[in-house]
């Protein structure tokens, strides 16, 4: 126990380690996390699964061998070979080895197998789904972390305006020049700026987290993430994305395979209006004794009872009560379920992209706008502040201008990481790479 401990605790200590040697790349969180995430790991299971499913449809080809033994004992009254019945006890011993080899079973065997492997292909499909999804999911809560960064980065540059008025008003109060309120006013700005600083970098610790979450990272702590070097990327068009996307999206390829099982599996239902044919063979002897007579020794009635079948077996279906009809019609049911789900994950893809080059053309123009207005708006802060070192500008001119030039840092930093974010989403769809 105590080996495993340190072996489990070294581990970690190597994993926190790694995570707090250089920070992580897009690339490497995506390729981390396929490796270790949980849903990830569970969908590879029902592939697991699917390959069994293969490996028993193949196993249906061959013959099945057993092997039977009984030992029976009878007390009392029973049938003697004069018709009369008498007190006798007698014993019984027989065994067998049977085999049956299946010949032809109305292509069910064959049919199985082909379902079995298209099942596995779509469980396949599946799998890739799921890797996209979380792919999707952590370029999102990478750039949620990138984004909180810059907000943290703004706040920080207010924080530095703050104190640096409230420096120049302690100097103004000083040498007497202005009132004490004026101090405090500064200072008062100063704590708000200061409490804004702390809650953006604690929303930058919470982003952190929750993609090492995503990731499976035993720990957090020094984990940190690279900048991305994207700046004005062109979007590809919605029509393009979304036929590119038709090529290669798993989600649709899987829907795709889904009809083809559904298919598989209503040939398969079929297989139970065709006839059955099988060869068995078996061998066998027995033993039997009767109390108060002569009875012939065991190796004798071995050899004298021993015995041997070879057969063939033919089954034709005359009336099954409906079943393999209704099995049929089920199987008809789920086909049109599979081209109802092809259609939604089309629709959904199609709703998905449109959106994506929707958000990302606004948030484009919006963050191209903001460009220009914190331009105007940092000549108006600069303006503002000069004046208001000059006893020309009231602390209310100098507090608005200051949080007028934050707000539109905030609102060119939020529209850039919407740009990035659905730039990103649509060239994962046209591209299926980051």
């Amino acid at each position: 126990m105590r080996k495993t401990i340190i072996s489990l605790l070294t581990i970690i200590g190597i994993c926190a380690d790694a995570a707090a040697d250089e920070p992580w790349s897009l690339q490497r969180c995506v390729d981390y996390a396929l490796e270790n995430n949980l849903t990830v790991k569970n969908s590879r299971l029902r592939i697991d699964e699917s390959e069994l499913d293969v490996t028993s449809a193949k196993d249906a080809f061959l013959p099945t061998l057993s092997a039977s033994a009984t030992e029976g004992f009878n007390f009392g009254r029973g049938l003697t070979s004069d018709n009369t019945y008498a007190d006798r006890n007698t014993s019984n011993l027989q065994w067998g080895i049977n085999m049956s080899l299946p010949l032809f079973q109305g292509l069910s065997d064959v049919r199985q197998l082909k379902m079995a492997k298209s099942s596995m292909q779509q469980y396949l499909m599946e799998f890739e789904a799921a890797k996209d999804d979380l792919t999707l999911n952590i370029i999102a809560q990478y750039l949620q972390v990138l984004y909180n960064k810059e907000v943290t980065k703004s706040a920080k540059s207010q924080l530095a305006y703050s104190t640096y008025e409230v420096e120049r008003q302690q100097a103004l109060v000083n040498e007497g020049k202005v009132a004490e309120a004026y101090l405090y006013d500064a200072e008062a700005q100063q704590a708000q700026d200061r409490l804004q600083v702390i809650t953006a970098e604690n929303d930058v610790r919470v982003a952190l987290v929750n993609l090492a979450n995503l990731l499976q990272l035993p720990v957090a702590d020094g984990f940190d993430i690279t900048p991305l070097e994207d700046d004005t990327p062109e979007i590809p068009g919605p029509d393009i994305v979304y036929s590119r996307a038709m090529e290669h999206n798993h989600s649709i390829l899987s829907a795709r395979q889904g009809i083809v099982t559904a298919q598989d599996r209503i040939s398969y239902a079929r297989s139970g209006y065709m006839p059955r044919l099988s060869f068995d063979a078996s061998v066998g002897s027995s033993y039997y004794t009767v109390a108060g007579f002569d009875n012939q020794p065991f190796g004798t009635q071995m050899r004298n009872n021993f015995s041997t079948y070879l057969g063939f077996r033919l089954s034709i279906p005359i009336f099954d009560a409906f079943s393999t009809r209704n099995n049929v019609r089920r199987a008809k049911l789920q086909e049109t379920s599979a081209l109802l789900e092809l259609d939604r994950r089309e629709s959904e893809l199609y709703k998905a992209i449109q959106l994506a080059y929707t958000q990302a053309a606004g948030a484009r123009d919006k963050y191209l706008t903001s460009e220009e207005t914190l331009e105007k708006t940092r000549l108006s802060f600069e303006a503002t502040r000069e004046r208001f070192s000059l006893g020309r500008a009231t602390p209310t001119d100098f507090e608005q201008a200051k949080n007028n030039l934050f707000r539109v840092e905030i609102s060119r930093i939020s529209s850039r990481f919407e740009y990035l974010l659905r730039y990103r989403i649509l060239r994962f769809y046209e591209t299926n790479r980051l």
